[in-house]
């Protein structure tokens, strides 16, 4: 049956605008990251893209190596927009980016001229796309020149690839250093796409949403979950079947040590006392005040996006919150993107 879309589904969602831009986001994005390769069935990635925009979700994101295997993620959500919501394409965000390696060789990762616009070129085609409305740089790239990944990201939107472009996981004085690169291109930086959460809270250390305040930028703050971490999958101790837990993969087993599985569970609590679920209260916090334009969510089947929106039912929280969420949730050392931001990454 041919999909029609909700009639209801811009009466509900909240959207904030970009920075100081004309664009704006839904307040939850959903990421195409690791639910929608060869390992998941397209139906359900099919169901899970539906129930999203049926909610008010405009923005999906990818990447080029999102799968897995790498690429994988951007085909299956080709087949979708084609079978699915080619007539909501102008309705529709889709963003995708370049930075991890994606294919052999010494062009196949980075920052480069040649493998940013090889890679989106690559990306255009597997999801039937004559542009992206958002490509981002998905890391900083410390031996290439700035001037050269920013020159790139120029030549991207005024060729016609992408409409705006953002960077990702860059730390605070890098991002000065691109925005400054850009804005002299005239094409400027329209958003940045950091890791942030209760338990992973280097953009606080590290002065990135001030900067992005003061100069007038979008975030969307990705892995709001801590891959998973801060919803009710890992309470009892125990580590489901196919949860990423399972998985050889970026969550690491000492990520689940009992300290900070005490610490979560103390978190549910705060949460249940606020009639949200924890996934939705980490979610709200991620959101608290307005400073992040957008929360970048990922699910493995339609009920986990359903709740999700649901954290846009409470985004207000008391002093007396923020203190025991503080008091249980210091940063516990997650952040596997710590590389990109030169900084200390986790020990395994």
């Amino acid at each position: 049956m041919a999909y029609e879309a909700a009639a209801t589904r811009y009466d509900d969602m909240i959207y904030r605008r970009v920075g100081r831009s004309g664009l704006k986001l839904p307040a939850i994005s959903l990421g195409l990251w690791q639910n929608f390769g060869e390992n998941a069935p397209l139906e359900r990635g099919r169901a899970i893209c539906r129930t999203a925009f049926d909610l008010g979700i405009t923005h999906f994101d990818l990447a080029n190596n999102y799968g897995p295997p790498p690429g994988t993620a951007e085909e299956a959500f080709g087949k979708i927009l084609a079978s699915d919501f080619r007539p909501y394409r102008d309705e529709m965000i889709v963003s995708t980016k370049a930075g991890y390696g994606m294919w052999p060789g010494p062009y196949g990762e980075w920052g480069s001229r040649k493998y940013l616009i090889a890679s989106l070129d690559q990306s255009l085609k597997r999801m039937g796309l004559d542009y992206v409305d958002i490509f981002y740089s998905h890391r900083f790239d410390p031996e290439t020149p700035l001037e050269e990944t920013m020159g790139a990201l120029d030549h991207i939107v005024r060729s016609g690839r992408a409409l705006y472009v953002g960077i990702s996981s860059y730390n605070s004085k890098r991002t000065r250093e691109a925005l400054a690169i850009l804005k002299s291109l005239g094409t400027p930086c329209l958003i940045h796409q950091p890791s942030y959460s209760m338990i992973n809270r280097w953009v606080e250390e590290d002065g990135l949403l001030d900067t992005l305040d003061e100069l007038g930028v979008g975030s969307i703050a990705f892995s709001p979950l801590a891959q998973g971490m801060l919803t009710d999958k890992y309470l009892k101790g125990e580590v489901p079947e196919g949860s990423r837990g399972a998985r050889k993969g970026p969550l690491k087993p000492t990520f689940l040590s009992e300290d900070n599985l005490a610490r979560i569970r103390a978190l549910n609590d705060v949460a249940a006392a606020r009639g949200q679920t924890l996934a939705q209260m980490a979610i709200a916090w991620v959101l608290r005040g307005g400073r992040v334009t957008s929360a970048l969510i990922g699910a493995s089947r339609p009920e986990q996006v359903i709740d999700c929106v649901g954290a846009l039912k409470n985004l207000a929280f008391s002093d007396a919150e923020l203190k025991q969420i503080d008091t249980q949730a210091p940063d516990l050392n997650v952040n596997i993107w710590a590389a990109s931001a030169e900084r200390q990454g986790p020990s395994r």
